[in-house]
């Protein structure tokens, strides 16, 4: 059963991203093959990498070491052994947690030249990971974004999120809760921007390949369509919760009456 939305459903970014996201990236690589083959193959690559919890910013600040004694008449500055025998105080242990670094998978395809293997395009559709600042997450993506920027390589970059940081450009976006940004090798530092809106479906996006060699083409609704029916999200999203990110209040009100309909 499709989405009462026209296009991406808004309930899957805070309950069923990683799903989506795999599924996402392994039906767009189905859909190339059919276009490029046999020159090119095209394959799901991973990025593994480190993350830490973020550090809070403001700490409680309190001494490292603190004296505590329930004998009446003791202070700190007298002798305690001095005092009679010593009292055995029994501590309870307080549960806190540590943070504990863990390892993250993120997929994305490349696009290759069949029989010198040479990566020609790399497609990246962005996790909340890659949009959280100060995240490894990002760090590691944006260090990868400038190494595909530095080369020849063609990058596609696909912001499904409505959360997080932007990636950075020289301007700013023009409006828009998703994009899709094509960055082709021999025209940077111009870079081809899709916006469209909660309310808009999916646009049909270029993938550029070697060459003079046409660009394929991948239609970005089609796709989500296929992935959110097969996964069967009409009945594993939770539309009784809120959506998270939450969402304007005008477009709230637009959502609810979808749903209500």
């Amino acid at each position: 059963m499709p989405s009462v939305f026209p296009g991406i459903d808004p309930y899957i970014e805070g309950q069923e991203w990683e799903d989506f996201h795999h599924r996402f990236i392994d039906d767009m690589s189905t859909a190339l093959v059919a276009q490029v083959r046999p020159r090119y193959a095209v394959r799901v690559e991973k990025r593994v990498y480190v993350e830490h919890q973020i550090e809070e910013l403001s700490r409680h600040i309190r001494s490292d070491v603190t004296v505590v004694t329930d004998q009446p008449g003791i202070s700190g500055g007298e002798d305690i052994a001095g005092a009679g025998a010593a009292v055995a105080i029994s501590v309870a242990p307080t549960l806190l947690s540590v943070p504990v670094p863990e390892e993250q998978r993120e997929s994305f395809l490349t696009i290759r030249l069949r029989e010198t293997k040479e990566v020609v395009t790399v497609i990246e559709v962005l996790s909340p990971a890659n949009k959280r600042p100060g995240s490894d997450g990002r760090r590691e993506y944006l260090i990868k974004r400038d190494a595909v920027l530095g080369s020849p390589t063609h990058l596609v970059e696909l912001d499904l999120l409505r959360g997080g940081r932007r990636l950075p450009t020289n301007e700013p976006l023009p409006p828009g809760d998703y994009y899709a940004l094509v960055c082709r090798g021999q025209r940077r530092p111009q870079v081809e921007v899709y916006a469209w809106s909660l309310r808009q479906p999916l646009p049909r996006i270029p993938v550029p390949l070697a060459g003079s060699d046409p660009d394929a083409t991948v239609q970005l609704q089609a796709i989500f369509t296929s992935v959110y029916d097969r996964a069967g999200y009409d009945y594993s999203l939770d539309y009784r919760a809120a959506i998270e990110p939450s969402l304007a209040e005008h477009d709230a009100a637009w959502a609810r009456g979808l749903l209500g309909a």
